[in-house]
């Protein structure tokens, strides 16, 4: 149970963080799209990430993250039971953290919870894509830094934290950046209407996303050099 109850606590941290930043930057400042919210947002996933994996990754791995299990197990690395309890914790700890944002955010007047939607001018279809194609990036990074004869070694959890930053800055235009389907279950369980309805977005492009990248690493993977 340590390793699952791990990956509960990493991703209530995470999505208390960085969807915390993101309902705080967006509500201190006059235009919620300046470049100081966006950055900031970014900063706020990629560094939970950092902090989480340097501190449960002994215990877990530090997937904090369904799309991750997902890929994980397609590439051989765990069994299909694990796969399924992480993925089950990691959405009861996006609970948590959205439900201790959403107490936060509800006593002080503040709204929102940091839920993920397609952005102005963005169709489902395009929203679809652009979660399918970074998250395949990012798995693909994750898979990369943490093989166990081609990885970063102890340099991982830095190299992963610095991508997701990376694929916020690139993505949050677009759809607010998910690439994690726990991250998005528990905020908009809580936030409701459009979040919710357009939730699966947010489960199905991660998860192409992660069993395409699982797909390029077992390749790369594989074989000779």
């Amino acid at each position: 149970m340590k390793k699952y109850i791990a990956e509960m606590l990493g991703t209530m941290v995470l999505v208390l963080m960085g969807c915390g930043t993101a309902v705080s930057l967006s509500c201190t400042s006059a235009d919620p799209n300046l470049a100081a919210t966006v950055i900031g947002t970014a900063l706020a996933f990629g560094l939970s990430v950092v902090a989480m994996a340097y501190t449960i990754g002994g215990v877990s791995g530090c997937h904090i993250n369904p799309a991750i299990t997902l890929g994980c197990l397609l590439s051989g690395r765990m069994s299909g039971k694990d796969a399924g309890m992480y993925m089950l914790f990691q959405v009861i700890g996006a609970i948590l953290g959205s439900a201790v944002l959403w107490v936060l955010t509800s006593n002080s007047g503040v709204s929102g919870t940091g839920a993920n939607a397609c952005q102005e001018g963005v169709s489902v279809t395009g929203a679809l894509l652009a979660e399918i194609v970074f998250t395949f990036v990012f798995v693909l990074v994750v898979l990369g830094t943490t093989d166990a004869k081609k990885g970063a070694g102890n340099f991982a959890g830095l190299a992963i934290g610095l991508s997701l930053v990376l694929v916020h800055l690139a993505c949050i235009r677009y759809t607010g950046t998910s690439v994690n389907p726990a991250r998005s279950i528990g905020p908009a369980l809580f936030q409701g209407g459009e979040a919710l309805s357009q939730l699966w977005i947010f489960i199905v492009g991660p998860f192409i996303g992660a069993v395409l990248s699982a797909g390029v690493w077992k390749i790369f993977a594989g074989g000779k050099e």
